[in-house]
């Protein structure tokens, strides 16, 4: 392999920096070039994309606050209390679920 003068002593003065011989830094550094060369010819990869769900109509504008709350804490509400039912009272005085 043949090296221009000026590539040799940058070669020489970075081997001589790092604490190597030119040998091991000129494969280290065609290992990256080649690892690099060979990323960019490979055909890219399909971006990311998040899932996307179809849910339908909006159920509350978001844009205003007050309905935004009141829908919040009417979905909570129902949450935590909709295990236990109001008990009526029957036409003979019995409670009815």
């Amino acid at each position: 392999m043949n090296i221009p003068d000026a590539l040799a002593r940058e070669l020489r003065r970075q081997a001589a920096k790092r604490g190597t011989t030119m040998s091991e830094l000129s494969t280290e550094l065609l290992r990256k070039g080649l690892i690099l060369e060979l990323r960019a010819t490979r055909k890219p990869k399909r971006p990311f994309r998040f899932p996307t769900f179809k849910t339908g109509p909006l159920k509350v504008n978001v844009a205003d606050r007050d309905e935004l709350y009141e829908f919040l804490e009417a979905d909570r509400d129902a949450r935590l209390y909709a295990t236990r039912q109001p008990r009526r009272q029957g036409e003979r005085g019995e409670f009815v679920l």
